[in-house]
């Protein structure tokens, strides 16, 4: 297999799986996004987004630090947002709100630990999952994590390039995109009615 030939997908791909952009996976420009490591416009994105929360079984979302402290103007109104589009998909919430280990034991029903991620999906049979309000460093670690051990289906919100190791990356998301993606939401789910 070739380094294009390498898709992002549900795993478990084993103890140590490869980071993506080891492999060929190269971030979007402002506009693209990544569905299973190929470069595609961000609407497009957001449909294949839509479509995996509506058909999961156990749909979660781990909203991380950025939006669950309002450390600056905004963020109040983009986890309002977050939370919005959760409900429409039918999603479970499970917060991040920092990464310091939780050791000796977690919670997996209330928390998810950065440092062992795949311990809260297993828990809580989720398999469709989305990171948003995660810092860039540690999601790509849990992300890893995720496809490493887990066949859950990871989605990345990233506010900022996105993320190769998830099977869904979409780059440059503030509240419009947000809002755009809960509209998505909502009109795939009143068409399946």
């Amino acid at each position: 297999m070739s380094l294009t030939d390498y898709r992002v997908l549900a795993g478990p791909e084993g103890y140590l799986p490869p980071a993506a952009a080891t492999q060929g996976i190269t971030l979007p420009e402002k506009g693209g996004a990544l569905v299973e490591g190929k470069v595609v416009l961000g609407t497009y994105a957001m449909e294949q987004i839509a479509e995996k929360l509506l058909n999961a079984k156990n749909p979660v979302f781990f909203p991380g630090p950025l939006l669950l402290w309002a450390w600056k103007e905004g963020v109040a109104e983009k986890a309002k947002a977050l939370k919005e589009m959760a409900e429409a998909a039918g999603a479970k919430i499970i917060p991040m709100p920092d990464y310091r280990p939780k050791y000796p034991m977690i919670n997996p029903d209330i928390e998810i630990n950065p440092n062992h991620p795949n311990l809260t999906i297993w828990h809580n049979k989720i398999d469709v999952c989305v990171f948003a309000g995660v810092h860039c460093h540690y999601a790509n670690v849990a992300l890893k994590i995720i496809r490493g051990g887990t066949d859950c289906y990871t989605i990345a919100l990233c506010g900022e390039a996105g993320h190769e190791d998830a099977m869904i990356s979409l780059r440059d998301v503030g509240l419009s995109e947000l809002q755009q993606l809960t509209e998505i939401i909502k009109q795939k789910k009143e068409g399946a009615k």
